[in-house]
């Protein structure tokens, strides 16, 4: 008889938000593939909003990919929203380091493989510590783009230039973050205003500007990194991020490295992740519109937006007169309010349709979307790349605008919402710069941009282009660690 093989054990744990689990998934289920036992980690609370969205029993998992949860620290009346974040960073390196080490000494002493290495967000870096009191290998998987990483990895810099903090609060309005940035190898032409938003406050002891700043620090104890992106796509900035970190794995775009090594059907499709309720009747909606003649429009799963912003936002998408998929999650007004009138709602009744949540990769993908409004998160971003549709952009917060930068004037796939950003958000120009992606030539050329990004992600992650050998790379170093 031969003997029994045990399989490798990765546990995988990401920042509990939705932009974060979304890949940590992909991830993990991608290792699976691969012959890994996976034992996913989500907090008490997200798992609770999973099994209300998804289901009860959704998290049941298989006999080889199974989930388990840690406290964030956070009450249960905590909303977990976006002006939370800097609670949760203060929480989890307490209370989530407590509740992950018995985790993990749980799973230790439990009828699973062995664990053989950690998977953790970039920015759950604290669970580093258990790592090495445990001596379980570590590797970390950082979510934002290369470009948004680098302007990460040059936070202490800021300070040491007298950059950060800044010295009052009118920095944010009298031009100070239009100084160029002339110092980060690779990123020539950016400003201060193109580099992650925690630089823009003038506190010092800023939480979030420390947290991340530590987290890429931290990293540097990892036994490798991990990126969500492919060499072609930001070359130079990989090479930037990789004299920092010799043990860089480029893996994406994941929704495409996915589709290659996991095409549907398989038996992971049961595991999902979306924390809000999906829409799917949408994608009937979209069957009978005309190819590419659909605006996509979703702010993400964290962004608030004022009641001014909304409605000028709203009637200038009205006014456009662009048939019009619209995502509004129940938290995406700050304060709560609905203030989509009846008039709006009686102005695109033929041709808008607005829903809570949606299977976003499948509505990116469908013949009929030919545009995309986003907020340029990261995730948002490639998976319009993946589907070949071109973007608007109306970036908010963390590295999106950098996201935003890249995507307009270095990679030619999008538009930017607000040209300049002085005066806000104006119902004239969101007329304007949809028509001109819809129906323009700036939009034409998006599109033909868009489409030959695809094509080079596709390449990238086919067998023998540089994602799918990345993760060849990744999969025999975790199993030799």
């Amino acid at each position: 008889m031969e003997p029994s093989v045990t399989k490798p054990h990765a546990l995988c744990i990401p920042l509990p938000a939705q932009g974060h689990i979304n890949p940590m998934l992909k991830l993990a289920k991608l290792l699976h593939h691969k012959g890994f036992h996976i034992t996913f980690v989500h907090t008490e609370f997200n798992h609770q909003r999973l099994e209300e969205s998804l289901g009860e029993g959704a998290l049941r998992g298989l006999d080889d990919f199974r989930f388990e949860v840690i406290s964030d620290g956070l009450p249960p009346s905590n909303p977990r929203g976006i002006l939370d974040l800097p609670s949760l960073c203060l929480t989890l390196p307490v209370d989530g380091l407590r509740s992950f080490r018995e985790l993990v000494m749980k799973l230790m002493n439990s009828d699973a493989p062995p664990l053989t290495c950690i998977v953790s967000d970039g920015v759950m870096s604290f669970t580093l510590k258990v790592a090495r009191e445990l001596g379980v290998p570590e590797v970390m998987f950082f979510t934002p783009s290369g470009c948004g990483m680098l302007g990460y990895l040059h936070f202490e810099e800021l300070v040491d230039r007298g950059l950060f903090p800044l010295k009052d609060e009118s920095c944010l309005s009298n031009g100070f973050l239009d100084t160029a940035v002339d110092w980060i190898p690779a990123m020539q032409g950016i400003r201060l205003r193109d580099l992650p938003t925690f630089i823009r406050t003038a506190n010092p002891d800023d939480i979030m500007f420390k947290y991340n700043s530590e987290s890429v620090n931290n990293a540097f104890k990892a036994d490798g990194v991990i990126l969500n992106t492919f060499d072609d796509l930001e070359g130079e900035v990989v090479l930037a991020i990789k004299a920092k970190y010799p043990q860089l794995y480029t893996l994406g775009p994941l929704p495409m490295l996915h589709q290659q090594l996991l095409p549907s059907p398989n038996s992971l499709e049961s595991i999902q992740s979306s924390l809000w309720r999906e829409d799917g009747g949408c994608l009937g909606w979209l069957d009978g519109r005309e190819p590419e003649s659909v605006l996509y429009v979703n702010f993400g799963s964290l962004i608030t937006v004022t009641r001014e912003e909304l409605r000028e936002f709203a009637w200038g998408l009205a006014n456009s007169k662009c048939p019009f998929l619209w995502v509004i999650r129940p938290n995406v007004v700050d304060g709560g309010e609905d203030v989509i009138s009846e008039e709006f709602r009686e102005e695109i009744r033929d041709r808008g349709l607005i829903v809570g949540w949606c299977a976003q990769e499948r509505v990116l993908a469908h013949s009929s979307v030919g545009g995309f409004v986003t907020h340029c998160g990261w995730n948002s971003t490639l998976e319009s790349l993946c589907a070949g549709v071109p973007l608007v952009c109306w970036p908010f917060f963390a590295e999106q605008h950098m996201n935003c930068l890249y995507a307009c004037a270095r990679w030619g796939i999008g538009l930017e919402m607000i040209d300049g950003g002085s005066d806000g958000l104006k119902r004239g120009r969101v007329e304007g710069v949809v028509r001109e992606l819809m129906e323009g030539e700036k939009g034409r050329e998006a599109r033909e941009k868009a489409v030959e990004w695809k094509e080079r992600g596709v390449a990238a992650t086919r067998p023998g282009g540089s994602s799918h050998t990345n993760l060849e790379m990744l999969v025999n170093k975790l199993r030799g660690l």
